[in-house]
């Protein structure tokens, strides 16, 4: 703890000295130092209409196609562009209609009936003029994705019957309690034919949706630009142009925040928030979040797919250390479960059967698989997990000597290296909604291997029968909380990985943002159904 104490003093004096040479660069003058963490603030001056909202994001996109995506920031792009046919409260607590004004489900849960929005047009584009959406393309979007979604983001749905042209039924395999929040991701959202066949793999760069902005310009690493859709059936943009930039380096995205050059900063970590926080022009936003990291581990190939090394790597680890090592400066917690606190799964009573760290059984552990000298393998990450690994790399070499190597790689290689099983070891985040089911299901259902979230292989039949009772027996959250907790005792039981952290959700926004909140899956909302409409002030 010395250690520890020491290094954040440093630190911490450290910081003072940046946040004295950063003021003197450039931002303005800083009066105050007053914490604004979770606080609406005073913003400056009144909301006005028009300007240009820019945003940076933390990672780079790969593709804008629905049925492609992978990761959470491509979703945040898309949403700006794209409706789904029912989409959540600001809070998740609720699902609320979009594109759908109305639905109800049949008393075997097999068939779900929509009434659609009339009169939404999606954006003019290359193969189209703007014309009105309708049922035709409900049933071409969602059965596209339906079978062909890297991430089986529609999984169980056979087939969308027209009825009208403003009403579709979704029909079911076997019931789904999930399928209403399985369509509010962005995977599901509503796209013209005539678009995405006519522009085939070049569809992102020309994406069309019916969404308040329309884009601009997709500069591929760098940036994607948005103007306002004047034509967007819900409540106008207050803003008439909207950038998103891709800013990996965590310092140059506080930097750009302070300097102007954007306007909203998510994923804000490390002593970059302290920067923020002490910075009267700014102001630091968080959520408890929907939102875990975790460390996979092979289950298929290698040493690992012995549980008893599982087992003992897990032992071998502590996590505590990897997490305060991680947020000296705050933004997350050890998790403990496959579930985020949030998730009306997660049960408190299970985390006592999780490993305990104990480098010495650990030891034993290892040499009764076979490996009592160690052995060599890698791990995979995106350059945002590198300080976990490096510390879980430390750790592994003096409590069991293994030899771990770091392979840090973009997010088009990293997903597609995963989700084909072929990481030795990967640290994976995930977000999503309060449900169970995404889980539980994506990361380790059977059915899921060979996609991003199960590219581990994590198989048990007892397990894959609770998933699917706990979606199909009933729609009450209780008893469906049950089935999941079941599962959850049988998931740990396996160690197929160890559980990290439970990550916040952060923003750091200059002051004269006006109307913007971070929500608890890190979805960016400008403007929504829900009432969100974000502004600049004068």
């Amino acid at each position: 703890m010395k250690s520890l104490s020491f290094k954040k003093s440093f630190l911490l004096l450290m910081l003072t000295l940046i946040i004295g040479v950063l003021a003197a660069c450039g931002g303005g003058d800083k009066t105050s130092t007053d914490d604004n963490n979770d606080s609406s603030g005073e913003k400056a001056g009144e909301a006005t209409s028009g300007g240009t909202l820019n945003i940076g994001l933390s990672a780079n996109a790969k593709t804008f196609d629905p049925i492609k995506y992978t990761g959470v920031y491509e979703s945040q792009v898309m949403r700006q562009m794209a409706d789904t046919l029912v989409i959540y409260n600001k809070d998740l607590s609720d699902i609320i209609p979009s594109l759908a004004t109305e639905w109800k489900v049949s008393d075997d849960m097999l068939v779900y009936t929509f009434k659609l929005r009339e009169g939404v047009k999606f954006q003019k584009g290359e193969y189209q003029d703007g014309r009105e959406m309708k049922a035709e393309d409900v049933k071409y979007s969602l059965e596209r994705s339906a079978k062909e979604s890297a991430m089986n983001r529609l999984n169980g749905v056979t087939e969308v019957k027209v009825l009208s042209d403003y009403e579709v039924e979704i029909h079911l395999a076997s019931p789904n309690a999930a399928l209403l929040a399985m369509l509010t991701d962005a995977g599901n959202i509503i796209i013209p034919k005539e678009e995405v066949e006519g522009w085939g793999d070049s569809f992102s760069e020309h994406f069309v949706g019916t969404g308040p902005f329309q884009l601009t310009e997709w500069k591929k690493d760098q940036e994607v630009k948005f103007v306002r859709n004047d034509n967007y059936w819900g409540e106008k943009p207050h803003v008439d142009n909207v950038t998103m930039k891709f800013i990996a380096d965590q310092n140059m995205m506080t930097n750009a925040l302070r300097s102007g050059d954007i306007d909203i900063a998510m994923d804000v970590k490390g002593q970059n928030r302290e920067i923020v926080k002490q910075d009267s022009n700014l102001e630091l936003l968080t959520n408890p979040g929907l939102s875990i990291v975790y460390l996979d581990l092979n289950n298929k190939v290698g040493p690992t797919a012995d549980k008893r090394v599982r087992e003992a790597i897990y032992k071998a680890t502590n996590v505590e250390e990897i997490i305060t090592g991680v947020n000296q400066w705050g933004g997350g917690d050890v998790s403990y479960l496959p579930l985020p606190p949030g998730s009306w799964g997660y049960d408190k009573s299970l985390i006592d059967a999780v490993p305990k760290y104990n480098p010495e059984e650990a030891k034993k552990l290892l040499a009764e698989a076979g490996y009592p000298d160690g052995f060599k393998t890698e791990i995979y990450v995106s350059q945002a997990r590198v300080p976990y690994a490096t510390i879980f790399q430390s750790q592994l070499k003096n409590n069991l000597n293994i030899d771990v190597e770091i392979k840090v790689v973009e997010w088009g290689t990293y997903s597609d290296t995963v989700a084909k099983g072929n990481a030795p070891m990967n640290i994976g985040g995930w977000t999503w909604y309060p449900d169970p089911y995404f889980f539980l299901y994506q990361l380790f259902s059977t059915k899921q291997i060979g996609a991003l979230g199960n590219g581990k292989g994590y198989s048990n039949p007892e397990v894959d029968a609770l998933l699917e009772r706990a979606v199909s027996e009933t729609v009450v959250q209780e008893e469906r909380a049950k089935l999941y907790q079941e599962a959850l005792k049988l998931i740990l039981a396996d160690v197929p990985r160890i559980e990290l952290e439970a990550t916040q959700t952060v923003a750091a926004i200059n002051k004269k943002v006006q109307g913007f909140t971070v929500s608890p899956d890190n979805s960016i909302q400008i403007v929504s159904p829900n009432g969100t409409n974000v502004s600049i002030a004068k």
